[in-house]
C-alpha cells in the first residue's frame, strides 16, 4: 500500500483502454484516494462507470478541458474545496488534429501545430502552476511521453515535436518546483493499443516491430506503466526528479 493516505489527481481518464485508467487502477490498488478528470460531457458517463470498479469511490470526478484556461482554475478550486491538498498530479493529455498525423510533418499547418503543442505540452505547465497552491509536502508530478520525442517514428509527426517539448518542460518544471519539494518526471511508455494510439497510421505495424526488436520480445502492458506511476508517486522515488523513465520493454536501448 505505497500510496495509503495519498490524494492523487489524474487528468484525464478517457476510457477503459487509456493509460490514465491503467494508472488509476494501479494507484487505487496501493491505497490512493483519487480525483479523476474527464474532458467533456461525452466522456463523463464512461468515467463515472469506470469509477465504480475502484476499491473506493473517488474523492471527486471533475471536468477538465485544458483548452479552456478557466476550467483548469475551476478544477483547482474544486479540488481545494473537496480534498484540500494533493500528493500527486498525473498529466495524461495529448492531442493532435487527424490531418497532422496523416500528412508529412513538412505540411503541418500552423493551427494544427499550435493545437498539438497546447494540449500535449503546455497543459502540463498550466496544470502544474494551477495546482502549486494545493500540493502537499514532497508532491509528485507525472506525465506521459513516448520515444517519438527523440527519434522519428512513422506518422507520429507533430506529436513527436509536442512530446519533445513536453520532455523539456519536465526538466524546467523540475527546476522551478524543486525548491518547494515537488518532483516532476515523465514515463516514456512503449506503444500500447489505446484508442488514441490507433489514430496514428500504421500503429499495428509499430506494435509488431516493437515486439520483434525489444529486448524482452514483447510490448509493454498498461499495468506496467501504472505500477511505474505508483513508484514515482510514492516516497520510494523521493530523490528522482526531471527524469524520463522508460517503460518500453527495453526498446529504447536498441540501435538496429
Amino acid at each position: 500500500m505505497l500510496l495509503q493516505d495519498k490524494r492523487i489527481a489524474i487528468f484525464n481518464v478517457a476510457n477503459k483502454r487509456s493509460i490514465a485508467w491503467a494508472i488509476a487502477k494501479s494507484m487505487d490498488a496501493h491505497g490512493a484516494e483519487l480525483i479523476l478528470g474527464y474532458q467533456n460531457e461525452r466522456t463523463k458517463d464512461a468515467v463515472q462507470r469506470l469509477a465504480e470498479e475502484l476499491s473506493k469511490p473517488p474523492a471527486a470526478i471533475v471536468p477538465c478541458d485544458v483548452s479552456f484556461p478557466e476550467q483548469i482554475e475551476e478544477v483547482q478550486e474544486t479540488v481545494r474545496e473537496q480534498v484540500g491538498t494533493i500528493h500527486c498530479l498525473v498529466h495524461s493529455l495529448a492531442f493532435a488534429p487527424r490531418n497532422a498525423l496523416h500528412n508529412p510533418y513538412l505540411f503541418t499547418e500552423r493551427e494544427e501545430f499550435l493545437t498539438a503543442l497546447e494540449i500535449s505540452a503546455y497543459s502540463l505547465v498550466a496544470l502544474s502552476r494551477a495546482f502549486t497552491p494545493v500540493f502537499a509536502d514532497q508532491a509528485s508530478v507525472i506525465t506521459l511521453t513516448y520515444y517519438g520525442a527523440e527519434k522519428v517514428m512513422p506518422n507520429y509527426n507533430v506529436m513527436g515535436v509536442a512530446k519533445a517539448a513536453l520532455e523539456a518542460s519536465v526538466r524546467y518544471l523540475a527546476h522551478d518546483l524543486g525548491p518547494a519539494g515537488v518532483r516532476v518526471n515523465a514515463i516514456s511508455a512503449g506503444p500500447i493499443n489505446t484508442v488514441a494510439a490507433r489514430g496514428v497510421s500504421g500503429f499495428l505495424d509499430i506494435l509488431e516491430v516493437h515486439e520483434q526488436k525489444a529486448p524482452l520480445r514483447r510490448t509493454v502492458e498498461p499495468r506496467e506503466v501504472g505500477d511505474t506511476a505508483v513508484f514515482l508517486a510514492s516516497d520510494l522515488s523521493s530523490g528522482i526528479t526531471g527524469e524520463v523513465i522508460y517503460v518500453d520493454t527495453g526498446y529504447n536501448i536498441v540501435g538496429f
